[in-house]
C-alpha cells in the first residue's frame, strides 16, 4: 500500500513553492516524520516530512519544479513496523576497518541509536556535507534530537579542543571544490539562478523605488551615555535576564518613543488612504544563509529591553538554521537595519513595503566633535531615516530622527517618557 507525500498548506499570499532539495532517492528507506524534501518560498524554507515508515517510491516533482499547495510530491510504499529494507550490499563490520583511518568522535558526542536517521536542519546539513561529518556523532538540541547549525559548530569546537595538536585525522583533507566556471580562457563566468528569496527581495526593492517617493535624512548620535550604561549594567543584566544587553534594545525603545510622537512614521499607504497603526511591530533586518530576512518583533511598546534582546537573539538563531516561520516574517509597521555590524559607516536604506519608513544604524566610530567650545573624542554613529515623502513631510522625518538622537544621548528619557 502506498501513501502520498503532498505539499503542505502554503501561507496566505504564497501561490507556489519551488522544490529545493530532495534528501532521499527512490528506493531509500524513510522513517515517519523524517524530512524528505525542502520547499523554498519567497519567505521561508518548508520541510516536508514522511507521513509513514516505508520505502520512497516515485518522485513526482523534481528539484527546481514549481508546486502548489496539496500537490503530490512523491509516493511511499509502506513497510512493516520495525522491518528494514534489504541492504544493497553488506558493509564490512567495524572490526575489519583499518583502525588508523577511524576518526575519533567527540568525547561528549551522543551517537544516534542504530538504525535511526538523525534529523538535520538545512543550514546544518550544508555544514555536515561540506565538512564530511557523521551526523550520528553530533548531539542535536532541537526537538526529537534535531541537529541545528549551532549543534554542528559546538561539536566541531569540542572535537578541536579534545584533539591533540596537529592531529592529521581531524584536519580536512581539502577545501570544498570551487564552483565550476565557464567562458573564455582567463575570463571565467558562472550563471546561477536566483533563489526564491533573492528574487522576492529584488522584486520588493524595485517595487519600493517605483511606488514610493523615497527620501533620506541623516543625523549623528553620540553613544557615550549608552556605552557607559551598558558597561555599568551588562553583567547584572545578563545574570538577571539570561541575555546580553546589546545596542538594538536601546534603538528599538527609542524608535517606539519617537513613533508615538510622530504617528505618520508608523503609518502606511493603501491606495488613496493612509492607515495609522496603533501598535508598534518593528522589523529587525537579519542576515541569513539564504539572504536578508526581516522578522517582526510584535508590540514593542509593551516589551521590556530584556524582551527585545531575547527576541532578537531568537530571530538570529532561527535565521541561521532556516527555522523562521512565515508569520514571523510578515507584517511590521517600521524597520530597523544595522549595517554597522558589517562595517558600514553611512548608507541609505530602502523602504520595506508597505511600511513608510526605515531606520539605518551604522558603525560606531570614535571621532573628534566640538562640545561647548572644546574638541572631544566621542563614539559617534551616523543615523539614516529613509521615508515615503508622499505622506511624511521633511519636518516630521527630521524631528523623528532628532527625537531618537536625544533619547539615545540621554537614555533616562526612556524612563521619564520625555
Amino acid at each position: 500500500m502506498s501513501s502520498e507525500v503532498r505539499v503542505p498548506a502554503l501561507p496566505e499570499s504564497v501561490a507556489d513553492a519551488t522544490v529545493a532539495t530532495w534528501h532521499k532517492r527512490p528506493g531509500d528507506p524513510v522513517k515517519r516524520e523524517e524530512n524528505l524534501v525542502d520547499l523554498e518560498t519567497d519567505k521561508v524554507v518548508l520541510e516536508v516530512p514522511s507521513p509513514i515508515d516505508g520505502i520512497l517510491g516515485e518522485i513526482m516533482a523534481n528539484e527546481g519544479d514549481l508546486v502548489q499547495s496539496d500537490a503530490v510530491l512523491a509516493l511511499i510504499e509502506a513497510s512493516d513496523a520495525g522491518a528494514t529494507p534489504p541492504a544493497r550490499e553488506a558493509s564490512p563490520p567495524p572490526a575489519q576497518a583499518a583502525p588508523a583511518k577511524a576518526a575519533s568522535p567527540s568525547p561528549t558526542a551522543k551517537t544516534s541509536p542504530a538504525g535511526t536517521v538523525p534529523q538535520v536542519a538545512p543550514a546544518a546539513r550544508r555544514l555536515v556535507k561540506e565538512l564530511n561529518l557523521d551526523p550520528h556523532a553530533i548531539p542535536g538540541t532541537g526537538r526529537d534530537g534535531r541537529i541545528h547549525k549551532a549543534d554542528v559548530i559546538a561539536y566541531l569546537d569540542e572535537r578541536e579542543q579534545a584533539a591533540p595538536a596537529k592531529d592529521p585525522e581531524l584536519t580536512p583533507a581539502a577545501p570544498p571544490p570551487s564552483p565550476s566556471l565557464t567562458g573564455e580562457a582567463g575570463r571565467p563566468e558562472q550563471r546561477v539562478a536566483m533563489t526564491r528569496l533573492r528574487a522576492r527581495v529584488a522584486e520588493r526593492l524595485v517595487q519600493a523605488q517605483q511606488n514610493a517617493a523615497m527620501l533620506t535624512t541623516f543625523n549623528e548620535v553620540d553613544l557615550k551615555a549608552v556605552l557607559a550604561l551598558r558597561s555599568r549594567y551588562k553583567d547584572q543584566f545578563e545574570k538577571t535576564h539570561g541575555v546580553r544587553l546589546g545596542f538594538m534594545s536601546f534603538f528599538v525603545k527609542a524608535a517606539v518613543e519617537a513613533l508615538q510622537r510622530f504617528p505618520v512614521i508608523n503609518a502606511s499607504v493603501d491606495g488613496d488612504d493612509i492607515i495609522y497603526h496603533g501598535y508598534y511591530d518593528i522589523g529587525i533586518a537579519v542576515s541569513s544563509p539564504r539572504g536578508l530576512v526581516v522578522p517582526i518583533l510584535r508590540n514593542c511598546d509593551q516589551l521590556s529591553m530584556a524582551d527585545v534582546e531575547q527576541g532578537i537573539v531568537a530571530f538570529g538563531e532561527k535565521a541561521q538554521t532556516g527555522n523562521l516561520s512565515y508569520e514571523e516574517l510578515t507584517g511590521g509597521t517600521f524597520t530597523i537595519t544595522n549595517g554597522g555590524v558589517f562595517g558600514s559607516l553611512l548608507s541609505t536604506p530602502i523602504l520595506n513595503p508597505p511600511q513608510s519608513a526605515i531606520l539605518g544604524m551604522h558603525k560606531i566610530q570614535e571621532r573628534p566633535i566640538a562640545d561647548k567650545g572644546e574638541i572631544k573624542i566621542a563614539p559617534m554613529m551616523y543615523l539614516a531615516l529613509t521615508y515615503d515623502h508622499r505622506i511624511i513631510d521633511g519636518r516630521e522625518a527630521v524631528q523623528f530622527l532628532v527625537s531618537i538622537k536625544e533619547t539615545l544621548e540621554d537614555p533616562a528619557r526612556l524612563l521619564l517618557r520625555i
